[in-house]
């Protein structure tokens, strides 16, 4: 799956890296929760959160995911999608909660791996 397939799936609207719609992603993880992001998320996934502050992107950056979900229609500042940009991130947001937009991505085939 391509990150453009996600955005096309949850209805999502790009704030940042529309330039790396075209990457392929693996898996993905969802959490508000960064410490469980750490533990259990894998690389070139995606990363559904509603948490939005800057942690989130060094989260990311750590482990190489390549792009990041706003979720409940949650709006990150201008702090947090210019840190985004600066790594080559993708930033959506979508008006799904977590659970439903999780569920979606797993439908069209996309998982979370195995623990």
């Amino acid at each position: 799956m391509t990150v453009r397939d996600a955005r096309d799936i949850l209805g999502a609207r790009v704030l940042v890296g529309e330039e790396y719609l075209d990457q392929e992603v693996r898996s993905a993880c969802g959490s508000d929760m960064m410490s469980d992001v750490l533990a259990f998320s894998k690389d070139h996934s995606i990363l559904l959160t509603g948490l939005c502050n800057p942690q989130v992107i060094r989260t990311a950056e750590m482990l190489d995911i390549v792009c990041i979900i706003f979720v409940r229609g949650k709006k990150p500042d201008a702090t947090i999608l210019e840190m985004a940009k600066a790594r080559d991130l993708v930033v959506l947001e979508t008006g799904h909660r977590m659970f439903s937009a999780c569920g979606m991505l797993y439908k069209a085939g996309l998982n979370g791996g195995a623990i």
